[in-house]
């Protein structure tokens, strides 16, 4: 493995310094899509492997970040459809299931929204990903998810409305405007 990655010049240097710069902001979408921090690394393993494979015949280095990314959404969508991770739910009252935590309050407002954004289907939640958190234009997410802008915009209006139902009353104090007035 040594000897071929010799073989193949100053390519891997350039990759090597891509990694270092991006995988940790990758691994943070690839956590905000599946909810999972084994799964987040995963993906982003295959997204960077994919990738590497690539990588020489990449010849517009400007785009990286949205081929990554692209790669990195394409990972977690075929993900769930693998019949080996088909998971089951246990139900309710299981002996399988941890003891509850005990009510310390409020709960962190980052969880309440992540728990939130994880009951949204894949699609959707892969929309508010990128629009809200990579900072990504309708078309560019259009291009990632391979659709039209119009149905990135309804995605995210839809996704947006069923993030509002599944929070309900939740995090009422974020919808106050910016800077304190109200």
């Amino acid at each position: 493995m040594v000897v071929g990655l010799l073989g193949r010049g100053g390519h891997e240097d350039d990759f090597v310094a891509y990694y270092a710069a991006h995988a940790n902001q990758l691994r943070n979408t690839a956590y905000l899509l599946c909810g999972d921090w084994h799964l987040a690394e995963d993906l982003t393993q295959t997204a960077f492997t994919k990738l590497y494979q690539a990588w020489h015949r990449i010849e517009r280095h400007d785009v990286l970040d949205q081929y990554t990314r692209r790669v990195l959404v394409r990972a977690f969508l075929d993900e769930r459809r693998r019949p080996w991770r088909r998971e089951h739910a246990t139900v309710p009252g299981s002996a399988d299931l941890d003891a509850v935590a005990p009510d310390q309050g409020r709960p962190d407002e980052r969880v309440v929204l992540r728990t939130a954004l994880a009951r949204l289907p894949k699609r959707r939640r892969a929309v508010l990903v990128l629009r809200f958190w990579a900072d990504l234009s309708v078309e560019q997410v259009a291009d990632i998810l391979g659709c039209s802008a119009g149905t990135v915009k309804s995605q995210t209006a839809d996704g947006l409305a069923d993030l509002r139902q599944v929070l309900g009353g939740a995090l009422d104090d974020l919808k106050r405007p910016l800077g304190g007035r109200q």
